[in-house]
């Protein structure tokens, strides 16, 4: 399988973009108005437009030192994200990043691929707080972790078996095994992707607010537009949790399907790789002035 880079890093970002079956925001902020963070996002179209993968990885600590971690665990991102299998993909990055960190560091992450001929999301969590999903249906967000038994179907691939440890972070174990779970995404549902410093803001009770937390204040909101939510989301957090927010790195990541682009038609193929080239050179022209920079 041929990904190319659609839009990735570890900087400030406030961005979008539409590929075949998908469309995506982020909203990215460092800690201490940083150049860049340990919150690195990546998002690749691959199969002539037909999968998007995409990867939110949280690098634990702060400074200079764990934003260079962070690029380059995007590095290995773009060297093993051509692999077929969602697993193998997690399972050869996690072995590479464990011999080549320090000891000690680790990065939370999750792994999401959608196949858009069919709206399948399939996910991989390693040790990362889990995905929100929004169902258009009952117009309700839920947690989408592996033991809910609304999921679809819960895949253990064989190459995932293993008598060791599942689903940690990454850097800890090179032989760890991971589980995916695979879902349908309708018209109008969403999943969002977030790191640890929402949960860990402290409320003015001085408690954290929790997966729960953030649960709660998602399904408070008021139906909008997916380019809307995050402002809406993010304004809520700040009245609840205030400036503890920022004691962390933050990334946010909604993805939502789009009927426009979903279906396999010809010139959709035709056209998928013309789209993609053009994200993949903007922003490697984005990387070159900021690698220039520095």
């Amino acid at each position: 399988m041929q990904c190319l880079e659609v839009w990735g890093g570890n900087e400030p970002a406030r961005q979008s973009v539409s590929l075949s079956g998908l469309d995506a925001w982020v909203e990215a902020i460092p800690h201490a108005k940083s150049a860049a963070g340990g919150d690195v996002h990546y998002l690749s179209s691959c199969a002539a437009g037909q999968v998007t993968r995409m990867f939110l990885a949280d690098v634990s600590g702060h400074g200079d030192h764990v934003a260079e971690i962070a690029r380059s665990l995007r590095m290995l991102m773009r060297q093993h994200v051509n692999h077929h299998s969602q697993v193998s993909f997690v399972k050869r990055m996690n072995k590479t990043f464990t011999e080549q960190s320090a000891s000690g560091i680790f990065a939370t992450a999750v792994v999401c691929t959608y196949y858009a001929p069919k709206s399948e999301l399939s996910i991989c969590n390693a040790g990362h707080p889990p995905p929100l999903w929004y169902q258009a249906a009952t117009k309700r967000w839920q947690f989408l972790v592996s033991d809910d038994a609304r999921l679809e179907e819960l895949d253990r691939e064989a190459d995932a078996a293993s008598d060791g440890p599942s689903n940690i972070p990454l850097g800890i174990l090179d032989m760890a095994s991971y589980d995916q779970v695979r879902v349908k995404l309708a018209d109008g549902d969403r999943v969002l992707c977030y790191t640890d410093s929402l949960i860990e803001a402290r409320q003015s009770s001085g408690e954290m607010l929790g997966i729960d937390g953030v649960l709660e204040i998602a399904n408070s909101l008021p139906a909008t537009t997916p380019a809307m939510f995050i402002e809406t989301l993010w304004a809520a957090l700040r009245d609840r949790a205030g400036d503890t927010l920022l004691n962390d790195d933050v990334t946010l990541v909604l993805i939502t399907p789009n009927r426009t682009t979903r279906r396999d038609t010809f010139w959709n193929k035709v056209y998928a790789p013309i789209r993609v080239i053009h994200h993949f050179l903007k922003h490697r022209r984005d990387d070159t002035r900021r690698f220039a920079r520095h």
